[in-house]
């Protein structure tokens, strides 16, 4: 009868239905997208870490910042040499004012043309001359062929030319270019430190609540089998009539109100698992098991983080605090901003650039280039000096003076806040070794005290709720040692990374404690407590 009892519950709890899974990932099960490590069944914390660092998409957002700003250094860079260009052109003439200016004149003459006698006298040439000049018989005096060389009204035009410009004095405005390029250089590369601290951190918070889920499931399951086995033991009794069906019926009841407290241990290790598989970018039916002992009296620090660990002080010092690397972005910033100050200040100042222009000019008489082209060349120099703007140059400096004002007391906050996280990290860590450690004894204690109400019980000199009440503390000091576990290692982990996390706000600080060690699916287990 008790083991029908035990294997009719099972089947009830095998039968629940499954969750929709989706999928993160595309490929089957167990099968890792192109240029990606395969992923063992059984994880390890290192693996994790290892998995999430190669496929967190803020870890690449970051880098690609990094290469935006190594793009802009060059930007910056390039002003400070020639600028040269090339150019080609060609121009087809439709119609002109200048059509007809150098034509031969009329082709009807309206008397004889002129003709030169030198034997005749004097008189007589002058008269002549007169006579072709007053009838136009001398013809038009732009008709020679030297005029007609000339580009205006001509139908093809073709231009090649280069060109060079090279800034000789900005008033400073490319060296404060160049050292902004610099700094947000080096703020990227300070941010990819910053998202990659982050990313550890999320996928070790995931790795133990699994492991978590996971516990806190054999803790359910357990607590679930001694009700199963209990009510196995009083429905024997109650057929043998040795005992009440009050007593039957309690222990139905305290087995049935177990139930959904498996229930929602395995959705919430479902939910767990879910998580640690969208961070890994698996897909969500993939098999997937986390190597983590929560149970271990020793409980060391995991690999990743036990060095960092080691160098840490017992207090952050103010020098540490600059260290960190938001400390370190934020002051990035305020030294971007002195440097747009810097920017704003030259655009009052002059400018002065040299420049050379070189072109060759064909005009054919055909549609194709010849080879007779002209040449032009110059050479300049050209200074530039605003003197009104309408303001603009006023209103921009004192833009960016006031930007250098908000970024130094953001910086002077930061410091404030950093020093206020590294207290409350140092707090959570203290407060999560003390809750294991006192839970070690609690849950020895816990476990003694069930077998010896279970021996009562068996020997009829205790009632089934002194029993029920023994079962109901073992499985809370069961759940909460995991859970201390838990936060125990999530709260080192948080301490190793500190350097280079982003700060916390305030108000998150003061509860770093509570935030770092409860569980990010909610896991509980208050099921049986109306069985009491």
């Amino acid at each position: 009868m008790t083991r029908l009892v035990v294997l009719v519950s099972l089947f009830a709890l095998a039968a629940q239905p499954a969750l929709v899974r989706p999928v993160f990932a595309q490929g089957g099960a167990g099968q890792p997208a192109t240029g990606q490590t395969p992923v063992p069944p059984v994880l390890t914390l290192d693996d994790a870490i290892r998995l999430s660092l190669e496929r967190s998409e803020q870890v690449a957002a970051a880098q690609a910042d990094v290469d935006r700003a190594r793009a802009g250094q060059r930007l910056a860079q390039s002003e400070r040499f020639p600028q040269v260009y090339a150019s080609a052109s060609y121009d087809r003439t439709l119609a002109s004012e200048f059509k007809g200016l150098f034509s031969g004149g009329s082709s009807a003459s309206s008397c004889d043309p002129f003709t030169l006698r030198p034997e005749t006298p004097l008189a007589d040439r002058v008269a002549e001359i007169e006579r072709a000049i007053d009838c136009g018989a001398v013809g038009n005096a732009f008709s020679g062929s030297s005029f007609k060389d000339l580009p205006f009204g001509r139908e093809n035009t073709y231009r090649v030319g280069l060109s060079v410009a090279q800034s000789l004095y900005t008033g400073g405005r490319i060296s404060a270019q160049r050292r902004l390029a610099e700094i947000e250089r080096e703020a990227a590369g300070l941010a990819v430190d910053s998202a990659r601290a982050q990313a550890i951190l999320d996928v070790t918070q995931a790795f133990y609540d699994a492991a978590l889920s996971d516990r806190m499931v054999e803790i359910a399951e357990a607590t679930l089998f001694q009700a199963e086995s209990t009510l196995a033991r009083v429905t024997l009794g109650r057929e043998a009539g040795r005992q009440p069906e009050f007593d039957r019926l309690r222990a139905q009841v305290d087995r049935d109100n177990q139930r959904p407290a498996v229930i929602r241990a395995r959705s919430q290790r479902t939910l767990a698992y879910l998580r640690l598989r969208q961070i890994l970018e698996l897909p969500a039916d993939q098999p997937l098991t986390v190597a983590a002992n929560l149970d271990d009296a020793a409980l060391p620090p995991p690999a990743w983080f036990a060095a960092k660990l080691e160098a840490v002080p017992p207090e952050l010092h103010p020098a540490s605090i600059d260290a960190r690397t938001p400390i370190r972005q934020m002051a990035a910033s305020v030294q971007a901003s002195e440097q747009a100050v810097r920017i704003a200040a030259s655009e009052r100042k002059p400018t002065v650039s040299a420049n050379s222009l070189w072109s060759r000019v064909g005009y054919p008489s055909n549609l194709w280039p010849g080879a007779d082209y002209r040449t032009n060349w110059t050479v300049g120099v050209s200074v530039q000096v605003p003197l009104f703007t309408g303001g603009r140059l006023g209103a921009s400096r004192a833009a960016a003076q006031a930007d250098l004002a908000r970024t130094e007391s953001r910086l002077k906050l930061a410091r404030e806040y950093a020093w206020l996280d590294g207290q409350a990290a140092l707090e959570a860590v203290e407060s999560a070794r003390a809750a294991w450690e006192a839970s070690a004894g609690t849950v020895q204690q816990a476990d003694r005290a069930y077998e010896i109400a279970e021996l009562r019980y068996r020997e009829g000199i205790s009632t089934q709720v002194e029993l029920s009440d023994a079962r109901l503390l073992l499985q809370q000091a069961q759940a909460n040692r995991a859970v201390a576990a838990r936060d125990y290692q999530v709260a080192r982990a948080r301490l190793a990374l500190l350097p280079d996390l982003p700060l916390a706000s305030p108000a998150s600080s003061s509860t770093a404690g509570a935030s770092a060690g409860g569980p990010a699916t909610g896991m509980t287990l208050s099921g049986s407590a109306s069985s009491r």
